[in-house]
C-alpha cells in the first residue's frame, strides 16, 4: 500500500508537513531547475517565474497572468508545468481531477514564448481526462493519455492522432490500474524516445480482475455500486506488457520480455539512453526476484543484465524513479540491499557490478549524481535511525562523507541543482519548526554569506519529545519517542497512549517536527496529562539494515506486535510513573490492524484502543501488498500466515474497550474488513463501539464535519476509557 495512505491522514499531517513544508512548490509541479543549475522556475502568484539561487530578489516573469488568460475566459490555475528541452514552450496542467490518490488528470495548455501564443491541447477530448502530457524531446508534438487511449498531437497545426485505439476501463494504455498505482507509485505509463520518433507505453490489461463493489448509499436516493478492480490476495494481478508505437504510421510492435505476463509486474520502465531499446526491472509474483532487461525496441530477445534475489522480497522502491546513467549511457546507479544494507552500485550494460557505498549503513536514498564533480549525494544516518542527513561518496566509491552540519541533529532534506553546487536545504527536528535555506555545495554554507538559518536550540525546547532505546526480553532493540505531561511529576502515576503503525510501509518514530503531537485528539494530550509514545518494531522502514526490515516477513500482525507488546512491557518496568491500568493504543490502517492484535493478542497490556480502517483479514487486502510481505498464498501453509496474523483470528480474546472506525467507501482497506471483525466481534459476545462513516475513503476527511467529528469521538472515547491526569 502506498506509504502516505497506511498512514492516519490527518495525525500524521504535521510530520509530513514539517519536511514538505518548504517543497510546496516544487510539490504543486512548480519548482524546476533550469540547465544552468543556479536558475529555477516556480509559481509565484499564479505566474510562472524564473529566479535565481544567488540572488532572492531576482526575477523574471516567463509566463503573466494575461498571458494565463484565455480570450474571454478567466486565467488559468498553474497545477503544474514542464518546459520542452529548448525552454521555448511551456505545458502547464489545470482543471485537475483526483484519479484514486492523485489529480493526474485534467486540461492542458501550451504557452509559446516566442510567440507569446497560447494553446490549449486535447480540446477534442473530455473536460479533465488528459493525463501526464509531455512534450516531445524535439519539441514539435505533446503526448498525452485520455480515457486509457495515447494520442499525440502536433503543436503547428493542432492535428490529433490516436496512437491506441483499443483502451478501455479494463485494458489500460499508458497509465496503470489501481493495483499499481496503490502499490508501485506507477502512474505515468508512457515515455518519448530521445529521437521523438516513438512511444513506449505500459498496457494493464485487467479484464479477468473482479471488481469489489463497493455501495454508495448517500448521493442519491437509490444505492448504487462503485466498482473498483481490485486482485485480493491470492488471485492473479493483471497482465502487463511493454509496447512501442510509432508516431508516424501508429506500428505498434510488443517487446519480448521474458515470462509469464500475468505472474510478473514491471514496475520500471525507461528508455535505455537511446532509441533503440529500452531498459526495465521485472519482479515476479512473489517479489523475491528482480531482473533488469534490456530490450530491443523491434520485438527481438531481450537480454537479462541482472538478477537480485531475496528470501523475503526485493523492494522495488529500493530502485531509482528511472535510471541514472554515467559514462555517457555505459553504466547506470541502482541501489540493491544484497549485502544486508541498501548500497548503491554502479552497472554496466552486460551485468558488472561494483559497490560503490560500502561499509555497515544504509543508503536511504539518492539525491544526485553530480558526474561532472565525480561524487553521488544521498541521504543516510549511520548512527541515528529516526533522522537523516545528506552524504556524498565518490563516483568511483568509497568511504562516506557527511554533508550535513555536525550541529543540526534531525531531518534534513535537499533539493540539489543539477551542477551539484547549489541546494534548497529543508531542516526540522522534535523541537525544530521547519526552516528553509540556500546553500553552497560541499561547503553546505548559505548563499546570501549570512550565518545558517537554523538555530538548533534544545534548552529552549519546552517539553519537548524525548527520544529513547528500549531493549526487550527478546533481545530487540527499537527506537521510540515520549512525549510527557505539562508540569509532569515523577511521584505521580500517569495514562499512556500509544501511537502505531507496524508494517513495512511507515516509520513513526522520526525525528520530525510533529513527533509528540496527536492531531486526532481534541486538545492538547500533554496538557491534559497524558503521556504519549511511539516505538518502531522491526518491518518498519528505517535505517536499520536488510534484517531489521525483512524480519516481518510472512509475520506480519504477529512479530510486529509482540515487538510492540514486549516494548510496553520493558516501559513498565523501567517508568513507575506510567499507570499500567490505564493504557490506550491507536493507529490508522496498517496501525488499524496493529491496535486491534495488540487489543487482542495482548488484552493484559493494552486496555484501550482506538482502531481505524483496518485490515481485519489480510486475505482480503490487494495482492501486491500482501503478497510481497507475506507470500503467495497458494497453499493451506501458506495461507496459514495470513490467517494467523489477521485481527478476525484473534478478535474472540477482547477484554478491552475498543472503538472501531472505518469509511464505507474505502477503496483501499474495503469496508467488508470492518463487518468480519464486527461478525467475530458478535459471535463471542464482545462488547465495542463502532463508527461508520457513510461514503467515505480510507482518509475519512471527505464531508462536512468529518475531520472534526472523527476528533471529538476520539477524544471522548479516550478520556471515558483510559481517563487522564496524574495521580
Amino acid at each position: 500500500m502506498n506509504m502516505k495512505f497506511r498512514r492516519p491522514v490527518l495525525s500524521i499531517l504535521l510530520i509530513v508537513l514539517a519536511t514538505l513544508i518548504n517543497y510546496a512548490a516544487k510539490a504543486q509541479g512548480g519548482l524546476q531547475w533550469a540547465k544552468d543549475g543556479y536558475h529555477y522556475y516556480s509559481i509565484q502568484n499564479g505566474e510562472i517565474v524564473e529566479l535565481d539561487i544567488r540572488a532572492a530578489d531576482q526575477k523574471n516573469v516567463i509566463v503573466t497572468q494575461q498571458a494565463l488568460t484565455p480570450a474571454g475566459k478567466a486565467a488559468i490555475r498553474v497545477r503544474r508545468f514542464s518546459f520542452s528541452n529548448d525552454r521555448q514552450k511551456v505545458l502547464i496542467n489545470t482543471n485537475t481531477k483526483r484519479v484514486w490518490r492523485q489529480d493526474t488528470r485534467g486540461d492542458y495548455w501550451v504557452y509559446d514564448i516566442s510567440s507569446k501564443k497560447l494553446t490549449q491541447i486535447g480540446k477534442s477530448r473530455p473536460q479533465s481526462s488528459l493525463m501526464f502530457a509531455k512534450i516531445s524531446p524535439d519539441g514539435t508534438k505533446a503526448a498525452y493519455v485520455s480515457e486509457h487511449n495515447v494520442y499525440v498531437e502536433d503543436l503547428n497545426t493542432g492535428a490529433i492522432k490516436a496512437l491506441t485505439s483499443d483502451g478501455t476501463k479494463r485494458l489500460i494504455n499508458g497509465t496503470f490500474d489501481w493495483a499499481y498505482e496503490e502499490e508501485f507509485d506507477c502512474r505515468d505509463g508512457f515515455r518519448w524516445s530521445p529521437d521523438s520518433r516513438s512511444i513506449a507505453y505500459w498496457q494493464i490489461d485487467a479484464t479477468k480482475i473482479r471488481n469489489y463493489l463497493m455501495l454508495n448509499t448517500t448521493d442519491s436516493t437509490y444505492s448504487y455500486t462503485v466498482p473498483v478492480e481490485y486482485p485480493v490476495a491470492g488471485t492473479n494481478p493483471s497482465s502487463c506488457k511493454i509496447k512501442v508505437v510509432s508516431v508516424a504510421d501508429g506500428k505498434t510492435v510488443d517487446v519480448n520480455v521474458p515470462g509469464d505476463a500475468i505472474q510478473h509486474y514491471i514496475p520500471r520502465m525507461e528508455w535505455a539512453g537511446n532509441s533503440n531499446e529500452l531498459i526495465i526491472q521485472q519482479l515476479n509474483r512473489a517479489q523475491n526476484e528482480s531482473k533488469i532487461f534490456l530490450c530491443p525496441v523491434n520485438g527481438s530477445a531481450s537480454k537479462a543484465i541482472y538478477t537480485e534475489t531475496d528470501k523475503a522480497w526485493v523492494d522495488a522502491k529500493a530502485a531509482p524513479e528511472g535510471w541514472d546513467w554515467i559514462e555517457k549511457g555505459k553504466k547506470f546507479i541502482w541501489l540493491s540491499e544484497k549485502d544486508g544494507w541498501r548500497h548503491a552500485y554502479s552497472i554496466d550494460r552486460q551485468g558488472k557490478e561494483k559497490l560503490l557505498t560500502p561499509g555497515k549503513y544504509d543508503v536511504i536514498s539518492l539525491n544526485l549524481i553530480d558526474e561532472a564533480n565525480g561524487f553521488i549525494y544521498f541521504m543516510a544516518s549511520p548512527d541515528n535511525a529516526t533522522q537523516k542527513y545528506l552524504y556524498r561518496v565518490k563516483l568511483s566509491g568509497g568511504a562516506p562523507q557527511r554533508v550535513s552540519p555536525a550541529n543540526q541533529p534531525g531531518t534534513h532534506r535537499y533539493d540539489i541543482a543539477p551542477n551539484g553546487l547549489v541546494a534548497i536545504h529543508s531542516f526540522n527536528n522534535s523541537f525544530t519548526s521547519p526552516v528553509r535555506e540556500t546553500i553552497g555545495l560541499p561547503a553546505h554554507t548559505p548563499l546570501d554569506g549570512k550565518p545558517t538559518a537554523i538555530n538548533v536550540n534544545a534548552a529552549a525546547a519546552v517539553n519537548k519529545p524525548e527520544f529513547f532505546k528500549v531493549t526487550t526480553a527478546d533481545g530487540i532493540t527499537m527506537d521510540g519517542w515520549m512525549k510527557k505531561p505539562t508540569n509532569f511529576d515523577a511521584t505521580k502515576k500517569y495514562p499512556i497512549v500509544f501511537y502505531v503503525y507496524g508494517e513495512p510501509a511507515s516509520q513513526t518514530a522520526a525525528d520530525t517536527y510533529g513527533a509528540g503531537m496527536n492531531f486526532e485528539y481534541a486538545g492538547n494530550m500533554a496538557d491534559d496529562g497524558y503521556i504519549y509514545v511511539s516505538m518502531d518494531n522491526r518491518g518498519a522502514p528505517v535505517a536499520k539494515g536488510r534484517e531489521w526490515r525483512k524480519a516481518i516477513y510472512r509475520s506480519i500482525g504477529t512479530l510486529n506486535v509482540r515487538d510492540q507488546a514486549m516494548a510496553a512491557k520493558e516501559l513498565f518496568k523501567k517508568h513507575s510513573f506510567i499507570d499500567t491500568s490505564r493504557v490506550a493504543v491507536w493507529g490508522w490502517s496498517g496501525g488499524g490492524s496493529s491496535t486491534l492484535n495488540l487489543m487482542f493478542q495482548y488484552p493484559d497490556v493494552y486496555k484501550t484502543g482506538i482502531a481505524v480502517a483496518a485490515v481485519g483479514n489480510q486475505l482480503t487486502y490487494d495482492n501486491i501488498y500482501q503478497e510481497r510481505y507475506m507470500g503467495v498464498p497458494v497453499n493451506d501453509e501458506a495461507r496459514s500466515y495470513f490467517v494467523k496474523g489477521s485481527p478476525v483470528t484473534h478478535a474472540k480474546n477482547l477484554r478491552g474497550n475498543l472503538l472501531y472506525i472505518h469509511g464505507t467507501g474505502d477503496d483501499n482497506v474495503h469496508y467488508n474488513n470492518a463487518e468480519q471483525l464486527i461478525n467475530e466481534l458478535v459471535k463471542y459476545n464482545k462488547q465495542f463501539q463502532l463508527m461508520s462513516y457513510p461514503n467515505r475513503t480510507h482518509g475519512i476527511s471527505e464531508g462536512l464535519g468529518t475531520s472534526q467529528h472523527l476528533s471529538t469521538l476520539y477524544t471522548k472515547f479516550l478520556k471515558e476509557h483510559c481517563p487522564p491526569g496524574g495521580r
